[in-house]
């Protein structure tokens, strides 16, 4: 029998079985690919090269800026900046129908680009938020799905964790991708402030608006959110402009947010030493899944499974558009049980040939990738946003699925509008000189 068929199989049994019995997903893709390699390799040579590849798959340079990011974001989270950007969203969007609600997308659009990390956002948003749109008048399982819905748009607008590994495997610049997934970004908050827009119309008269501030009010507190916002523009302006690389910036916005936790003086130094824990756990998950998906990407490549897909889908269909549905179905059910760090070091390997074989472009894949295994954080079973937006309204996940509907609809509307308008993740690199 083929090997690429034995090693599949093998594969997808151990997978689907570790998901299954709650197995850590790690556990599962590393223990899959050493259980693959062993009638390929044998059991010494197999666990010799387990061990190898996992070494040389977190021994990256580029690698580096992801720990580097996480600790920014923990900084920040501990730092209280959460509070600042929620009152410059709540003057930008202050004079919208439901504004409240449109300041809990806008706030998630801001801390989610400013920490990277669609869960930080929806906690630490949310917290703030909740009790008040309850006090308001909005029905408290629209006030979870608001911010549940809104709180991935930061994992599109850089800097992202997420590209950084899509770029790893991909090989693809990520200054191209941060670049690439800011209208995306833009276009998945918009989808959320359009069904918030139409909750306002029908319950016009039934919300009860906050009192609006003045020009000059409004102008202080937007000051006092700039120094965070600034952030975004020293890291990716920084890499635009060949100041320094990905991994330079992270370390330089380490050194922003202590500088600025310190300005602000709300991170002490006592506190050190549990932001470095905290820090260094997700760091860990993180590395762990990496070394774990480098091994399986080595066995897959070793028994050229990409390549018998590819051949496969090839002789199914040379639609471009039935190719990148297909794809977008698969990544979707993919990210309802499977976070996007995983799921993107699986199956990138395997799908990107085949996108390459149909002339997408690398970027535009990468930013299709992530957008369709954002939607997964946000939807059952294992959507972590949507556990954590719900404990944090102290709703039912049922009741907040509900109302997730209209919100779900109008995302994917904007997913499919990126998926077939590749000059949505293009344009951008482009006129900065980022692609040819």
């Amino acid at each position: 029998m083929d090997p690429a068929i034995i090693t599949g199989i093998i594969l997808l049994t151990c997978i689907v079985l570790g998901i299954a019995f709650s197995v850590p997903i790690a556990v599962v893709i590393g223990g899959s690919a050493f259980l693959a390699a062993i009638p390929l390799l044998g059991l010494e040579s197999s666990a010799m090269a387990g061990a190898q590849q996992m070494f040389a798959g977190i021994n990256s340079f580029p690698l580096l800026a992801i720990p580097l990011f996480v600790l920014a974001g923990v900084i920040m989270n501990t730092g209280g900046i959460a509070g600042r950007l929620i009152d410059a969203a709540k003057v930008l969007a202050g004079r919208m129908p439901a504004s409240l609600a449109q300041t809990n997308i806008l706030a998630n659009g801001l801390f989610g680009a400013v920490s990277g990390a669609a869960v930080a956002s929806a906690a630490a948003v949310g917290t703030v938020t909740q009790p008040r749109l309850a006090e308001e008048g909005y029905d408290r399982r629209f006030g979870a799905a608001v911010n549940v819905a809104s709180a991935p748009a930061g994992m599109l607008i850089p800097p992202s964790n997420t590209f950084i590994v899509y770029s790893l495997v991909s090989g693809t610049s990520i200054a191209a991708l941060f670049v690439a997934g800011v209208i995306p970004g833009i276009l998945w908050l918009l989808a959320c402030m359009a069904v918030v827009f139409v909750y306002a119309l029908r319950q016009s008269g039934r919300l009860r608006s906050d009192q609006r501030v003045s020009l000059g009010q409004g102008l202080v507190i937007i000051g006092r959110a700039v120094p965070s916002l600034l952030m975004i523009i020293v890291v990716v302006g920084g890499i635009l402009g060949g100041l320094f690389t990905a991994t330079e910036s992270a370390a330089i916005a380490v050194l922003y947010c202590l500088v600025l936790s310190a300005f602000y003086r709300t991170v002490r130094w006592q506190d050190m030493p549990q932001i470095l824990v905290d820090a260094g756990r997700t760091t860990a998950i993180i590395m762990l899944l990496v070394g774990a998906s480098a091994m399986l990407g080595f066995v897959m490549s070793f028994s050229r499974i990409p390549d018998a897909i590819s051949s496969l889908v090839l002789e199914f269909t040379d639609s471009r558009v039935i190719v990148l549905l297909l794809m977008m179905i698969v990544l979707l059910a993919i990210g309802t049980f499977m976070d996007p760090t995983p799921a993107i070091l699986i199956f990138v390997p395997i799908f990107l040939p085949i996108a390459t074989e149909f002339g997408i472009d690398p970027v535009h894949f990468g930013v299709m990738v992530v957008m369709n295994l954002s939607v997964g954080v946000i939807t059952p079973p294992v959507g972590n946003v949507l556990l954590v937006g719900a404990r944090v309204a102290r709703q039912r996940i049922e009741s907040v699925v509900v109302s997730m509907w209209p919100f779900l609809l109008a995302i994917l509307a904007a997913l499919f509008l990126v998926v077939f308008a590749p000059v949505l993740s293009t344009w951008l690199p482009e006129l900065v000189g980022l692609m040819d």
